[in-house]
């Protein structure tokens, strides 16, 4: 079998992926930051290496030995991160990893994008691989350092012939969410007596056909081809609610004006500059929050063959692990 390395290896993705691959019989190596939490990968028998993305030896270290890299780590949290942070890590950091796999010849290199890198769609026509950039207005940090980060992995594969993949996946919901990262739209559900929502929808997919999807690119994805991994689209309303068809304990939910939302939004921003500090709501997370941020998985499902599973499983598999871990 190969031996992989996959970056962020203890994060929500990458502790899943390296489960699966572990499952699968890869040898697996395991690159995490030297403050890392290691509980979400501590049972997996795995080679840990510590060290950081944005240090070019760590990454050739961490890189001696592999025949393929899935480059997982970034910042992705979207409120109080200065751009800097997002820049350093998220672009400059996948810049050594490529650099690093071209000079240790690394057989192949999947890269882990998000889905907002390429323009988002309607219900009745979602985004697809086709559609360019078009969240620039978004001013999103995360989005655009990853945008950034794609274009150089692309373009890398078109000068000196990267033997790369991308794949898109969007809201990430299942299990071994430790930290949690998208879960926290999750747990934000349950408990409340009301619950104000959000005015805008996004398209959801169960961690474990990212994990699918990103394994079968191994062997069937086209160099410099992009795959949007993409399950179901819901408007926040509608995931609530399948959330509450599981729990049975529904709440009374209020939308939240787009207006309103983004006025909030604006705030937010003014007071960040007057302050010098990075406000949890600003206008970029609003206008993302109102977004209708759709999407299609058609071509990693032709191309990939993966077969996404229904989100109600997605939420059954997180509300489950949440509950066996005590954060419910």
């Amino acid at each position: 079998m190969h031996k992989v390395l996959v970056t962020g290896a203890n994060g929500f993705l990458g502790a899943n992926l390296t489960r699966e691959l572990y499952r699968l019989g890869y040898d697996v190596k395991a690159m995490v930051r030297p403050s890392a939490d290691l509980k979400s990968i501590a049972d997996i028998p795995c080679e840990i290496f510590f060290g950081r993305i944005d240090r070019v030896e760590d990454v050739l270290h961490a890189m001696e030995g592999c025949n393929i890299v899935i480059h997982a780590a970034c910042i992705t949290e979207q409120w109080a991160i200065s751009f800097e942070e997002y820049e350093q890590i998220n672009y400059i950091g996948t810049q050594y990893v490529v650099e690093a796999c071209l000079r240790q010849k690394v057989e192949k290199l999947i890269y882990v994008s998000t889905a907002n890198t390429i323009g988002p769609g309607s219900k009745e026509q979602p985004g697809s691989e086709l559609n360019g950039f078009t969240l620039f207005n978004a001013n999103s940090g995360y989005i655009n350092s990853k945008y950034l980060a794609q274009q150089y992995v692309l373009e890398q594969v078109e000068r000196r012939r990267l033997n790369a993949v991308v794949v898109n996946p969007t809201f990430m919901i299942g299990p071994n969410d430790s930290k949690p990262s998208s879960g926290k739209l999750l747990l934000y559900g349950l408990g409340k007596k009301v619950l104000f929502y959000p005015p805008g929808g996004k398209n959801f997919v169960h961690i474990h056909d990212v994990c699918q999807g990103i394994l079968n690119a191994i062997e069937m994805g086209k160099p410099g081809e992009c795959y949007l991994l993409a399950g179901a689209n819901l408007s926040y309303r509608e995931f609530f609610n399948m959330l509450y068809a599981r729990t049975r304990k529904p709440a009374l939910m209020i939308r939240i004006p787009p207006l309103l939302l983004k006025v909030g939004g604006v705030i937010g921003t003014i007071a960040g500059k007057i302050t010098g500090t990075t406000q949890k709501l600003n206008y970029s997370a609003a206008f993302l929050l109102c977004l209708q941020n759709y999407y299609t998985g058609k071509k990693s499902e032709r191309e990939l063959q993966i077969r996404y599973a229904p989100i109600e499983t997605a939420i059954a598999d997180a509300l489950s692990w949440f509950e066996e871990n005590a954060y419910i």
